[in-house]
């Protein structure tokens, strides 16, 4: 031991004795370092709940309902039209007089000998009630008998029938004295519209019977002109 102590020492002498060589090392640039946070990402997303099976359930489905186009009310059979010849009996045309006038209106006579086609009392001794309109027909029940093509073009118009007054206050008879504009069927239209709505009172006599067969002039007027 004391012999391997004696060969450190000479070789460390000896490498203490020779000459050291000194190494320049250059000095490199300084570098800036910027410590950074680490980031942390976020937790993943829980998994999705695990699908139920739904064994469904609920309301039952609503019944299917079936449109089906309504059938449209059935026509008025077709009346035939007279010819607009001015009826020979006398005729009583519902409205006022444009006019004034200081004579005594004529009319039916009753029992009596007067004559004219006015309401009031004749010129006999013989005296009664005129006719007297008890219903006429709303603007809804005219438009119900417009015919098709004035419908179609959106046509207005009027017409006047010559009707017999029935002793159940029911027109009947009824005749075609004007329409306006002609070629649309308002004449037809105004007959059928006389016959089923309106309604009058007959004249009666002195004794308050009736007078059969007296004619009556109504004017219907299908839209404004």
């Amino acid at each position: 031991m004391a012999l391997v102590v004696l060969v450190h020492m000479g070789l460390f002498a000896a490498i203490g004795m020779g000459r050291v060589e000194s190494i320049d090392v250059p000095l490199r640039t300084p570098v800036d370092v910027e410590l950074v946070r680490p980031f942390t990402p976020p937790p993943p997303p829980p998994p999705p709940p695990a699908a139920v099976a739904d064994p469904g359930g609920g309301a039952p489905a609503a019944p299917s309902r079936a449109h089906v186009t309504p059938t449209p009310p059935e026509r008025p059979p077709e009346l035939p039209v007279a010819p607009p010849t001015p009826a020979p009996a006398p005729t009583l045309v519902v409205g006022a007089s444009p006019t004034a006038s200081l004579n005594t209106g004529l009319g039916q006579g009753g029992e009596g000998s007067g004559t004219g086609s006015g309401i009031g009392e004749g010129d006999g001794p013989g005296s009664g009630a005129g006719p007297m309109i008890l219903r006429g027909a709303s603007s809804g029940e005219i438009l119900a008998f417009v015919p098709p093509e004035a419908r179609r073009q959106r046509r207005a118009g009027r017409s006047a029938v010559n009707c017999v007054i029935r002793a159940d206050t029911r027109l009947e008879g009824c005749r075609v004295v004007d329409e306006s504009p002609a070629g649309f069927g308002f004449g037809a239209a105004g007959v059928r519209v006389a016959e089923t709505h309106f309604r009058f009172r007959p004249p009666t006599t002195a004794s308050g019977r009736p007078v059969e067969g007296f004619r009556v002039t109504v004017t219907v007027n299908f839209g404004r002109q």
